[in-house]
């Protein structure tokens, strides 16, 4: 059993963080009870705010010494519960650990602090003519949280995944030590990689206090296109065989036109060409300007005369492609507005299986008679699926999204598919990853869990607890 704050032990984290910087029982907002999803909730105890690695440090000595569970949060984006606080406690927020702290161009690296959001980081290195490649779909994340949940988005096929990116760590251990996971170097066979445990883990097993990140010069040129096609099945074939025979794109994203609407509706802007049943919004860059034009032409080519495309619309102008990528990165926040309440599938599949188990998922809508929105990063297999309560009373939508999720995830794994890829298991999945993976994986996760964290105190009950 957990111990529970006391008069004294609020005290105690007063005089680490000040005055100003922590919140308790009922002072606490109710938005720090849940993440963005909102579909896990829980208040803690204490909010409080640290500003520096030593605040952490103390922090976690006094909650180990105490046994006082703690659960990380930055800018609670997340979707699966993984910064909430479910067992109360110390929710220990870093959003105003915001600091970059050192551009190094030699090396190529950005340090930074865990709470500097994702859109600070492109605005601060794109000014400098380089460029951070990681690209999911909330720009106002935090970089911490981005890395405990080892975030993808649009950009994955060509530039990988968040771990990718991510040089070294410091990190503030359950027991209070700071150790650093990794440096500004390329290359690395030093024993076993705990920086790359350490990404992922979803704040299980250390508290990210700094990160380096790796960076590369900013491509001189990007270009889009968007891709009509008559119907769904078209267009999930045609992804793939781009990838196959020609360039590798940056992205490729795969529409359909109710979830456009959704957006438009939502942000109150249209895309050109909004008519068509289904899409592929595709994007390429690079350095040679020329060598991109003709990658463009061949794509274009391909997808008219052998992929079975009905048009290609070339995105060429900054305004078009503001409104086109913005209307396609406003589709969850579009979902939610259309409801009263939705639950999310972060499945990702081989790209082979694809179409059928969109096909699957739409008689899987009809089977529960409930509506099912998605979308998703075809390049990469990865794809969201949004439930959505609408007039369903909330005994029968609990009974709905059950089944449901029984039936995508069995799905999913029967095509070698996996319970997430890149919002990360929490607590809202984690019955499903034990279904998956088995006793034998689930056992060795729960001994790294052992090891990092002896008493089970940062944050209990999500991922492996």
């Amino acid at each position: 059993m957990y111990a529970k704050l006391n008069k004294t032990h609020i005290d105690i984290l007063t005089s680490i963080v000040g005055l100003n910087n922590i919140e308790t029982f009922e002072s606490i907002s109710h938005d720090f009870s849940h993440d963005e999803l909102g579909t896990v909730e829980h208040n803690p105890d204490a909010h409080v705010y640290v500003t520096d690695k030593t605040q952490v440090s103390q922090i976690m000595i006094f909650a180990t010494k105490e046994n006082i569970p703690v659960t990380v949060r930055g800018a609670g984006t997340g979707l699966v519960g993984a910064c909430v606080p479910i067992y109360g406690g110390i929710l220990l927020d870093t959003s105003k650990m915001n600091k970059i702290i050192e551009l190094d161009k030699t090396n190529l690296t950005l340090r930074v602090e865990p709470g500097v959001l994702l859109i600070d980081i492109y605005d601060y290195v794109e000014r400098e003519n380089l460029f951070y490649a990681p690209d999911p779909g909330e720009k106002t994340a935090t970089i911490g949280g981005n890395i405990s949940t080892n975030a993808g988005g649009m950009r994955a096929i060509k530039y990988g995944v968040t771990k990718d990116w991510i040089r070294g760590l410091e990190v503030v251990l359950p027991s209070g030590e700071i150790e650093k996971f990794g440096s500004k170097v390329v290359k690395n066979s030093t024993g076993y990689d705990l920086k790359n445990l350490m990404i992922g883990s979803e704040g299980t097993l250390g508290i990210i206090v700094e990160a380096t990140l790796k960076l590369i010069p900013k491509p001189k040129k990007t270009v889009s296109l968007l891709v009509p096609f008559k119907n769904r099945e078209d267009a999930i074939k045609a992804a793939p065989q781009l990838i196959i025979e020609h360039v590798l794109p940056t992205a490729v994203e795969f529409m359909e036109k109710q979830v456009i609407q959704y957006s438009e509706e939502f942000l109150g802007k249209k895309i050109p060409h909004n008519d068509y049943s289904a899409y592929l919004l595709l994007s390429y860059d690079g350095d040679n300007e020329q060598a991109i034009d003709e990658n463009i032409e061949i794509a274009s080519k391909l997808c008219i005369d052998k992929y079975g495309a009905i048009d290609v619309f070339l995105v060429d102008t900054e305004e078009r492609r503001s409104v086109i990528w913005n209307v396609r990165g406003g589709f969850l926040e579009a979902i939610k507005a259309s409801t009263n309440e939705i639950d999310e599938c972060d499945v990702v599949l081989p790209r082979s299986a694809i179409s059928d188990f969109l096909s699957y998922i739409r008689q899987t809508s009809q089977d529960l008679e409930l509506r099912i929105s998605y979308f998703g990063h075809i390049g990469d297999g990865n794809l969201h699926i949004y439930f959505c309560k609408d007039d369903v009373n909330d005994t029968l939508w609990q009974s709905k999204i059950q089944e449901g999720f029984k039936r995508l995830y069995e799905k999913a794994f029967s095509y070698g598919g996996l319970v997430s890829g890149e919002h990360g298991i929490g607590f809202a999945k984690k019955q499903y990853m034990v279904s998956l993976l088995g006793k034998k994986q689930i056992e060795i996760m729960k001994g790294i869990k052992d090891a990092f964290d002896p008493q089970h105190i940062l944050n209990p009950g999500k991922v492996i607890d």
